[in-house]
């Protein structure tokens, strides 16, 4: 028996949307070509520059991206030849501070901080924010790509245009200026972080001062962060200002060196927050539990007195004919009497021991 046909009807088929993929001079924020230091005039695209280098046979060219796409990524990395593994990083960012050597081509990553600012450290939700940078250092070309709003490199470029006997030293100088940057940037947010520690620290001593634990623990949590984003960089820089095979000039060696002495210092700073802040954990725990332990001796010495005159009440509210002094007309003050003369020096004897 042959089908029915169908009372629906036929779909339409939808259409599908073509992706036009963007130009990577949409991600590229600068770019220029470099001779004995100099800026060249002119506007360059990134294919345009190298060309112009190489057929020169001097200079070098020095391309900046903010937050590439794969499709801009890959245009930029043909024409300077750059291995896909590091394309990819360079995309997908979130990657921690470390060197490579592809060839003839550094790549160097770099984690970025900044500080947020806040009105009071008890009511911060974030202290710590981060970014990457990435650097492709070749013989005659420097390309980074930054992800962040607050990694940008406009104050760097603008320095080294200003000083022409640096940018002639070569690619290499650029890369030291970012690393000097960025590690400078470092020692900026160490001092704003340890004002923050230095005030939690006075909530946490201070005599009437209540400090949420919950708020040494994300101050806490932002040193991790800031540990995790400084300290990896320890073993690039020094490579970068003690290894010759490299390629990275004595010169370059030499700054790059007091780069990674700066680093050290913030490296020790952050140890030293870590530190201070797991004692102010153990501080503020302690704080609490002799507070607790203070509460529990006002509310035992309220109910000692509290006692008294439930005890007594409770022993003349039995259903008893004979009891003492029942029939007495002075019996109810006395009794009155009694129990206030307790309360009081009990009172008395628990505020001269601190217990009220």
């Amino acid at each position: 028996m042959p089908p029915l046909p169908s009372l629906r009807p036929a779909r339409k088929p939808v259409p599908t949307r073509k992706v036009v993929p963007v130009p990577a001079a949409r991600a590229i924020v600068d770019c220029a070509v470099y001779v004995d230091g100099v800026r060249l005039p002119g506007r360059f695209t990134h294919s345009a520059a190298l060309a112009e280098v190489r057929s020169r046979g001097e200079g070098f060219a020095w391309v900046g991206l903010h937050a590439p796409d794969a499709d801009q990524m890959n245009s930029v990395a043909k024409v300077f030849g750059l291995h896909e593994l590091m394309v990819e990083d360079a995309v997908h960012a979130h990657q921690r501070p470390k060197l490579e050597i592809y060839d003839d081509v550094l790549f160097l990553v770099l984690r970025t901080v900044n500080y947020v600012e806040h009105e009071s450290i008890t009511t911060a939700n974030e202290i710590v924010e981060t970014g990457e940078i990435m650097i492709f250092v070749g013989a005659d070309f420097v390309v980074t790509v930054r992800h962040g709003e607050h990694s940008g490199l406009a104050g760097v470029r603008a320095y080294m245009d200003a000083h022409p006997q640096r940018l002639a030293l070569g690619p290499t100088a650029v890369l030291h200026a970012i690393a000097d940057h960025v590690v400078d940037s470092y020692l900026a947010v160490t001092e704003s972080v340890e004002r923050d520690v230095d005030l939690m620290e006075e909530d946490v001593f201070s005599p009437r001062g209540r400090v949420a634990i919950e708020q040494i623990y994300l101050l806490k949590r932002e040193i991790v962060e800031l540990r995790r984003s400084v300290n990896p960089l320890a073993s690039p820089l020094q490579r970068l200002g003690h290894d010759t095979g490299v390629g990275i000039g004595k010169e370059v060696r030499r700054y790059l060196r007091d780069v990674q002495d700066h680093h050290t210092i913030v490296a020790e700073r952050i140890a030293e927050f870590d530190e201070v802040l797991s004692t102010l954990v153990e501080a503020a725990l302690a704080k609490v539990a002799v507070q607790q332990n203070t509460d529990m001796r006002k509310i035992s010495a309220w109910v000692a007195i509290a006692a008294v005159p439930t005890m007594i009440a409770g022993i003349y509210g039995m259903n008893f004919d004979q009891m003492p002094e029942l029939r007495w007309s002075f019996g109810y003050p006395v009794v009155l009497c009694i129990i206030a003369t307790l309360c009081t020096g009990l009172f008395v004897t628990f505020r001269r021991n601190n217990w009220l």
